[in-house]
């Protein structure tokens, strides 16, 4: 059984140029988590100053959504930010959750 991203000696001249589809998002997801981490930093930081603009909520999440769901949970552990809103509390690891789901999923099935 060969992995889905080998390419083809014959055909497939794109994935032949481009090459696996796993560095780059690898490369994507560490930056994504990167970029949630720092968002819950920046957020702790400015929670502790008076009148300082502050993350939108819906930025946190939407950060999550997009691949960044550990640096988000991990950055809610590790500055202790947002733990005394239930939606983050909740929602945070849910998203992660059903995150690794579909990676399983979609890691079996490719891997046929």
């Amino acid at each position: 059984m060969k992995p889905f991203y080998a390419p083809e000696a014959q055909g497939d001249a794109v994935w032949a140029l481009v090459g696996s589809p796993m560095g780059l998002l690898a490369a994507y997801l560490i930056a994504v988590n990167l970029w949630a981490l720092g968002l819950m930093w920046a957020d702790k930081r400015r929670a502790k100053r008076p009148g300082a603009r502050r993350v939108r909520e819906r930025t946190l999440f939407l950060s999550a959504l997009l691949g960044g769901s550990l640096g988000a949970a991990a950055g809610m552990r590790l500055f202790r930010h947002k733990t005394k809103h239930w939606y983050f509390v909740w929602g945070m690891p849910a998203i992660l959750a059903l995150q690794i789901a579909l990676a399983v999923w979609a890691a079996v099935r490719w891997m046929k």
